[in-house]
């Protein structure tokens, strides 16, 4: 991307938003940092390397004479949550001067920050057609985040994306964590089978469709020659007329509520985030009122 949407500035209002939902708010995603395989915290489970602010009776001092390394030992309830998040980095995300793209990125950083002042690891993905590209991977600390998160301003938005296909043979984990799909969701490609395979690893799904200003209130008129923005052999003239864009707000209407109503059917959160909607607005405000955040 031309512009860097992850700098000093945004890095800043994110750790100023952390600060003030820590303050304001009883815990990280709905407050279950347990992971859905595990049970008993007497028993050992792994290791994970130790972080400022950690209880230091469970360091393993024999890993540390060994490999002159701090180790924190995880018990069954305690294992390390793994938040992926997966952004859709298709063309039509560029839509409507890369507002939806820099959303996209804005909000993928905000919650893998959130994730790792949680003590939990993190990875981000960009869907491309059929593939999922791991932009960064297994983050954890703030050290680690400050030096990697820099590297979603390398995403390009082009072509299609096929969030099925690209995520059902990844490895995606197995009830330890959060799944984030960021997307438009503006497609007749199927994302159904992805949703549904992240809920029977039992993982916690939250998809957040991002939409532009103009898409959620179109206000051309006239003539127009329209094309597809992931498709430029796909080009249409019409005039645009009050019946037209009524007609549009109801396909849009359609395609929101197919979404939200998949989601909900299968136990996942569904959030929609206005491309030019503060940070602050959608994780303060949205999420909270999902209970995402509480």
């Amino acid at each position: 991307m031309s512009k860097f949407t992850i700098n000093e500035q945004v890095l800043s209002e994110i750790e100023a938003l952390q600060s003030l939902l820590k303050n304001n708010v009883a815990g990280m995603f709905g407050g279950n940092r347990q992971s859905k395989n595990f049970g008993s915290s007497c028993e050992f489970a792994d290791y994970r390397d130790y972080q400022p602010g950690d209880d230091i009776n469970k360091i393993d001092w024999n890993a540390y004479a060994r490999f002159d390394k701090l180790y924190q030992k995880l018990y069954l309830d305690e294992r390390q949550m793994h938040t992926r998040i997966y952004i859709d980095a298709s063309r039509s995300m560029y839509h409507g001067n890369k507002d939806k793209a820099e959303q996209a990125l804005r909000i993928a950083a905000t919650f893998a920050y959130l994730s790792i002042c949680e003590m939990d690891k993190v990875s981000i993905y960009a869907i491309h057609g059929s593939e999922i590209e791991e932009v960064v991977g297994g983050l954890v600390g703030k050290e680690a985040y400050i030096n990697y998160i820099g590297k979603l301003n390398d995403i390009d938005f082009v072509g299609d994306s096929h969030i099925s296909d690209a995520i059902l043979p990844s490895n995606v984990g197995r009830g330890d964590g959060f799944s984030i799909v960021i997307s438009d969701f503006l497609t007749d490609d199927n994302y159904e089978n992805a949703i549904d395979h992240l809920v029977t690893k039992k993982r916690d799904v939250l998809c957040i469709q991002v939409l532009a200003a103009d898409e959620l209130n179109p206000q051309i008129r006239g003539k127009m020659h329209l094309f597809d923005v992931e498709d430029s052999n796909k080009t249409y003239r019409k005039k645009i007329d009050n019946d037209i864009i009524r007609a549009y707000k109801d396909a849009l209407s359609f395609v929101i509520e197919r979404i939200k109503n998949y989601c909900e059917a299968r136990g996942a959160t569904y959030l929609l985030a206005p491309a030019n909607a503060t940070v602050f607005d959608v994780f303060f405000g949205k999420m909270v009122d999902l209970e995402v955040l509480k």
